[in-house]
C-alpha cells in the first residue's frame, strides 16, 4: 500500500486561531496574516444574488454566461482566443489546482516551483503523491526563478507552477522573462501551469498571462482577489484543448460544479469595474503607506511588491524563528502577520509576509503600534517559545 505522504501545517492558520481567541477577550485585533480583501461583494453582484436567493430554487449547475464572458475577458485583457469549453468553473482556485495537476500528471511526476511560494504548492502536489522540486529564489533573483534555474534541473520536471504576482512577495515577471521560461519549458518538455489569481493587482506594469505565450499552459484563476469575493469560493481553471475531456471528467466525479449563487454574482461582477478599481486605490494607499513605515521599524530588505496585497519582509537581523516572532508580535501588539515558514520551509524562518488587503484605517494603525515596538527589538532579540 503506497504510504499518505506527509504535508506540512498551514501556520498562518494557528497565528489566526490565537488572534481571535485575544479577539474574543476582549483585545484589539488587526488582521493582517491572509490575503484576504477587506472589501466585500462588489454591490451589483450582491443585488444579483439577492435576487437570484428570491427567485431562482438554482441546482447543479456551471454558467455558460460566465464561461463566456471569462472567454471574453481573456481576449479584451489579454488578445487571447479562448472557447468557452476550455474553462472549467470550480470552489476556488484550490480545486482549480488540483484538477489541473491531476489531468496533467501521474502520481511520481515532478513539479517545479519558486520557494518562497504558495504554501499550497508542495503540499497539494505531496498530497498527490507528485514530488515538488522547489528552485531557491532569493533577493538577487527578485524571488523568482529564472529561466537558466529551470534549465539547470536535472532531470527536467515534468511540470512547473508559475505565479506572478506571487505569493508571498507580489513580484510579477516581465513579459520577456515569460517568454524565455516559455521557451526553456518547451525545449525540455516540460508543462506550465500559471496561477494567475492576483491579476489586476498590479501597480505598475499589468501581469500577463501565460496564455499569451503557451497556448498548451493550464492557467488557475478565482474571483477571490481582484474581485473582492472570497467567501463565494468561485474560481476557474483554463484548459488547452486537447485536455479538456479529461478535466472535465475529473471535475464532475471529483468537486461537482460550484455554487450557482456564486456563478450568478460573479457574472454581474465583470459590470463592477469603477467599484473594483476603487479597491485598488485603497491598496496602493495601503502599500505606500507600509513602504513608508518599514524603514523606520528595521526592515529595509523586502522582495518588490509589484502586485498581489503583499510585503515579504526579511527579519534575520532580529529572529530566526518567525512563527515565534509573529506570535510575540501579535501578543504584545495586536498585529497578526503570517510566518515565513509557511512559503519557505528552508530560509522562512527569517521572513514574514504582511497583507495590506484591510481597510486603510487598520493599515494605519497596525503602524502605529508596530513601529514603537520594531524600534525596541535588538539586533538578533532571542524569541522564546510563546504560550
Amino acid at each position: 500500500m503506497m504510504p499518505v505522504p506527509p504535508i506540512d501545517p498551514f501556520h498562518a492558520l494557528s497565528i489566526s486561531a490565537l488572534a481571535h481567541e485575544l479577539a474574543a477577550r476582549g483585545r484589539s485585533i488587526i488582521h493582517m496574516e491572509f490575503g484576504q480583501p477587506s472589501t466585500g461583494a462588489p454591490s451589483t453582484a450582491i443585488e444579483r444574488a439577492q435576487h437570484v436567493l428570491a427567485t431562482d430554487p438554482m441546482g447543479y449547475w456551471e454558467s455558460q454566461p460566465l464561461k463566456e464572458r471569462i472567454a471574453l475577458h481573456y481576449d479584451e485583457t489579454y488578445g487571447v482566443s479562448l472557447r468557452p469549453e476550455q474553462i472549467i468553473l470550480t470552489c476556488g482556485a484550490s480545486p482549480a489546482l488540483v484538477l489541473a495537476l491531476m489531468t496533467s500528471f501521474v502520481p511520481g511526476a515532478h513539479v517545479a516551483m519558486a520557494r518562497p511560494g504558495y504554501v499550497a504548492y508542495r503540499n497539494v502536489v505531496r498530497s498527490l503523491h507528485m514530488k515538488p522540486v522547489e528552485i531557491p529564489c532569493g533577493e538577487k533573483e527578485r524571488f523568482q526563478f529564472t529561466p537558466h534555474a529551470i534549465a539547470a534541473l536535472e532531470p527536467a520536471p515534468d511540470g512547473l507552477i508559475l505565479a506572478s504576482p506571487a505569493n508571498p512577495t507580489g513580484t510579477i515577471l516581465s513579459p520577456d522573462e515569460i517568454r524565455r521560461i516559455v521557451d526553456v519549458c518547451r525545449a525540455h518538455g516540460i508543462c506550465i501551469i500559471s496561477d494567475e489569481i492576483y491579476h489586476g493587482l498590479s501597480f505598475g506594469e499589468r501581469a500577463h498571462s501565460i496564455l499569451e505565450y503557451d497556448p498548451d499552459a493550464l492557467v488557475v484563476n478565482s474571483f477571490s482577489k481582484y474581485f473582492s469575493m472570497a467567501p463565494w469560493r468561485l474560481g476557474w481553471l483554463v484548459v488547452p484543448p486537447a485536455k479538456v475531456e479529461a478535466a472535465r471528467a475529473r471535475m464532475g466525479n471529483l468537486f461537482l460544479p460550484p455554487a450557482a449563487l456564486s456563478q450568478h454574482a460573479a457574472l454581474a461582477a465583470f459590470d463592477c469595474r469603477d467599484e473594483l478599481e476603487g479597491h485598488m486605490e485603497t491598496y496602493r494607499r495601503n502599500r505606500d503607506l507600509l513602504l513608508r513605515a518599514l524603514p523606520e521599524m528595521g526592515l529595509r530588505h523586502i522582495a518588490p511588491p509589484d502586485g498581489a496585497f503583499y510585503i515579504y519582509a526579511d527579519i534575520r537581523h532580529l529572529t530566526d524563528d518567525s512563527m515565534a516572532f509573529c506570535k510575540r508580535l501579535l501578543l504584545d501588539t495586536g498585529v497578526t502577520t503570517a510566518p515565513g515558514i509557511d512559503f519557505d520551509p528552508i530560509d522562512g524562518k527569517y521572513f514574514i509576509r504582511f497583507s495590506f488587503a484591510v481597510a486603510t484605517d487598520q493599515i494605519e494603525e497596525a503602524i502605529r503600534r508596530m513601529v514603537p515596538w520594531f524600534r525596541h527589538q535588538k539586533d538578533r532579540l532571542p524569541v522564546n517559545a510563546v504560550t
